[in-house]
Formats: C-alpha cells, sequence, structure tokens
C-alpha cells in the first residue's frame, strides 16, 4: 500500500511504547492470526518519530518548521510506501539513494508509486549499465544525482558514456567529514579523500573544465557523531570520551566545512549542500554552510538509538519470532534470530529482545542463522509457539529480511493490524 497518512502526530493515548507492558502485548494481539518470522510497524511511533525529526531540525533554528529540508536516507527505511508517506510532510524533501539502480527504480515511479524527482546517490558508483541507462534518459538524468569524490569518478564515467553521447549528468561532490583527533587519531568513517577546502577545490575545477557535467551539491556526512551513541550503557567513561569527541569534532567541522562549501560555490552554483544524519540533526541544521539534512534511521528508531542523550526515537520497527524448542527448564530457543547489523562485530549488532523482559542470549550462540537461545527468568515459563519481540541494531537493515511489514494502528482504542507495506525485498528488489 502507497497510501499511508503520517501528517498528523499521534494523540497522548497512543504513545503505548512508553509502558512496554502494554506497548508489546498488544503487538501481540495485533498479529496474534499471524506466524513469526514477523515484521511490524506501529504506526502511532511512526508518526511521532517523522514528526520528531522535524521538531529537532526546527529547533535548532528556533523557528516551528524546519528551515533546512531533510532529505529521507532510504538505506535506513527500504519501504517505498513509508518513503512516500514521508515526502508528502512538509518539511521532507528528496531522496538519499544508497545504490545507482535503486535511484534509477525510485526515479521511474511505477503504478502505486510516483516519481521521486529529486534523487541523490549517496555512494559512488562503477555501475556501468546503470550509468547507460541514466546517461540515456532526459527525464532520469534531470531526476537523478551521482556522488563523486575523485578525478577517477570522472574518468570512469565518461569511459562508460562518453560526454558527446549521453545527458549531462548530476554530480554532488563528498566532503571528508571525518576528524583526526589527538591521541585517538581518525575518527569517523572512510569515505572521501577530500578532507580540505583545496582538495574539493581542485576536483571542484576539473569537474568545471569537463563537459557531460553538471556539479550540482556537496555532501559531508559526519558519522563519528551521527551514528554514534554519547551514552553507552555501562560505561560511564568511554560516554565522557566520546563526548568530549564529540564536541571537539563539531567546533572542527563547523570551521572546515564552511570553508570548503564556499570554495566550491565560488566554481559552481550549488543548489544543496547536504550533512548530517539521524544522530546529529541539531547539529547539522545550526551549520550556516549546509542547506539540507540527511535522516533516515531515526523513522524506524533501531535500538542504536537508545544510547543517545539528546533524544529517545519510538520503536516504530520490531519483529518477532516464536519459541520452536525447550532445550532445558531454563532454556526457551527461538527459530531465527541472527539479524546482525552491519558495522564493528559485538553485542550491540545483535538483535535486542524487547518482551518479555528478563530474557538474554546465550554468551556462546547467541543471535543465529536458524536458531537463537533465551535464557533468563522469563525463559522457563515461555511455552512453544509463544512469540519474542526484538529489534533490530539498525533501521533499514531489517527490511531485508521481511517481504513487508504489517501495519498497526489504534482502532477503536486497540492496535490493529490495517494493512501491509511491502519492503524493496517484497517488491523484488535487492540492490546490496
Amino acid at each position: 500500500m502507497s497510501d499511508l497518512d503520517l501528517s498528523t502526530p499521534p494523540a497522548p493515548a497512543e504513545r503505548t511504547w512508553t509502558t512496554p507492558d502494554v506497548f508489546w502485548p498488544s503487538l501481540s494481539a495485533a498479529t496474534a492470526r499471524l506466524d513469526p518470522p514477523l515484521a511490524v510497524l506501529h504506526l502511532p511511533a511512526l508518526r511521532h518519530n517523522a514528526h520528531d525529526l522535524l521538531r529537532r531540525a526546527a529547533g535548532a533554528a528556533g523557528t516551528d518548521r524546519p528551515t533546512k529540508a531533510i532529505r529521507v536516507a532510504s538505506k535506513s527505511v527500504r519501504v517505498r510506501a513509508v518513503m512516500d508517506a514521508v515526502l508528502a510532510l512538509p518539511g521532507y524533501a528528496g531522496v538519499l539513494a544508497y545504490t545507482l539502480p535503486e535511484a534509477l527504480w525510485l526515479a521511474e515511479g511505477d503504478a502505486e508509486h510516483p516519481p521521486i524527482e529529486d534523487v541523490v546517490v549517496g555512494y559512488p558508483t562503477a555501475d556501468r549499465a546503470a550509468i547507460a541507462r541514466l546517461a540515456a534518459s532526459p527525464e532520469l538524468a534531470a531526476r537523478v544525482t551521482l556522488m563523486v569524490d575523485s578525478v577517477a569518478h570522472l574518468d570512469f564515467i565518461d569511459a562508460v558514456v562518453p560526454p558527446a553521447q549521453r545527458e549531462t549528468i548530476r554530480l554532488c561532490l563528498e566532503l571528508d567529514s571525518s576528524w583526526f583527533a589527538p591521541v585517538l587519531g581518525h575518527v569517523g568513517v572512510f569515505r572521501s579523500p577530500l578532507h580540505s577546502a583545496t582538495a574539493v577545490r581542485t576536483v571542484a575545477e576539473e569537474i568545471a573544465r569537463r563537459p557531460g557535467f553538471a556539479l550540482v551539491g556537496m555532501m559531508g556526512y559526519e558519522a563519528q557523531i551521527a551514528g554514534q551513541g554519547d551514552n553507552p550503557p555501562g560505561k560511564p567513561a568511554w560516554g565522557a570520551t566520546l563526548r568530549w569527541m564529540q564536541k571537539n569534532s563539531r567546533d572542527e567541522l563547523l570551521g572546515r566545512r564552511g570553508e570548503a562549501v564556499a570554495a566550491v560555490r565560488r566554481i559552481a552554483d550549488l543548489e544543496f549542500v547536504n550533512g548530517g544524519g539521524t544522530g546529529s540533526i541539531e547539529f547539522t541544521a545550526s551549520d550556516e554552510s549546509v542547506t539540507e539534512i540527511a535522516a533516515g534511521s531515526g523513522l524506524f528508531g533501531g535500538h542504536l538509538f537508545d544510547t543517545y542523550r539528546a533524544f529517545h526515537p519510538a520503536p516504530a520497527a520490531s519483529f518477532a519470532l516464536s519459541v520452536v524448542r525447550r532445550p532445558n527448564a531454563g532454556t526457551a530457543t527461538l527459530l531465527g534470530g541472527g539479524w546482525i547489523a552491519s558495522g564493528p562485530p559485538g553485542p550491540d549488532r545483535m538483535p535486542k529482545v524487547e518482551w518479555p523482559t528478563g530474557l538474554s542470549m546465550v554468551a556462546r550462540e547467541m543471535a543465529g542463522e536458524v536458531q537463537t537461545p533465551l535464557t533468563g527468568a522469563a525463559a522457563g515459563v515461555l511455552r512453544i509457539g509463544d512469540r519474542v519481540w526484538l529489534r533490530h541494531t539498525k533501521s533499514g537493515e531489517l527490511s531485508e529480511h521481511v517481504d513487508g511489514f504489517q501495519l498497526v494502528d489504534t482502532v477503536d482504542g486497540r492496535a490493529r493490524v490495517v494493512g501491509e507495506a511491502a519492503t524493496y525485498r517484497g517488491d523484488g528488489k535487492v540492490f546490496l
């Protein structure tokens, strides 16, 4: 379905996620006729998150509505109907895609979904067939912007389709937003090699010199701020270190990003400068050099964001697995569960068991591809066929494990399934 309505924030009575012993049993009751594994989108929680992202972006400017639009990061959603519904809200505009084939699919539209007119591919592409499709279509070339961070990317595109044989390719230039910290060294992600204003200006000048390209945007993703919770449970010293790192990284990036954007604007008439993520919305909104904010994970509220002090997304997305074994009196085993998040392997990449409370994974087995044993006080009372609710660490990655989300809304004061929204997987699409 593509007619989701997220326009109205949830009423206080719908915010049942604040009372876990009401929220999780209500999801079990609403989905009782469905067999796990199943994934749920709680629509009141999704509405809350969509409006809370706008509130955070506006708060930095001291206004009621954001002065900088939020571009939806598709990799953190991967559900067309949800993306359409979010983009219908004032304050959201455009998509940050993760592959070029995905961007072309979004920009083309279909019978159920309108074409998305503004899609920026967040990562460089080496997909020759997709580049050729983009270059051959005036409509797609006008709607899709490619990411580059080196002259080698320009050479690659020219080798696929020479400038004289293609539509003009829109480009976005990425600035490395990581921080070289005292003692800690490199902090952030290894993305663009362009760290300074001089470096981005050099590539911008080459883009301007070469036919067949139009430099229309810049991007800088401060992952060490946006994607790193500053309040890790049980680690106060590490939390203090993270907060020190993030403060200093913000101070450094404000100046460097401003200089880099100013340098490129002297060469190209930029349509947009993108920055940020769910964890850094207030900071990114305050940066005068940035014109729009990227966010997506905060819509579904993966448990990665439980470790932030400044905001707390509602658990809009969750999944249920069935108890299928009782190896002993103190253990209940789930079918499946090894839906591990990307990033450094560790307990924080595991699904989080939410309900029933008092359950934990077995240290020597953890979440397995086909089974996940659980122990703890609640394990002894679970029966074959009972369901356990979990949340994925990240948001969009959950969509790769199911064909669709059951949509649960409040109807006559009760949680009920009101429909289903297909994931990319349910639409027959696997982009990465």
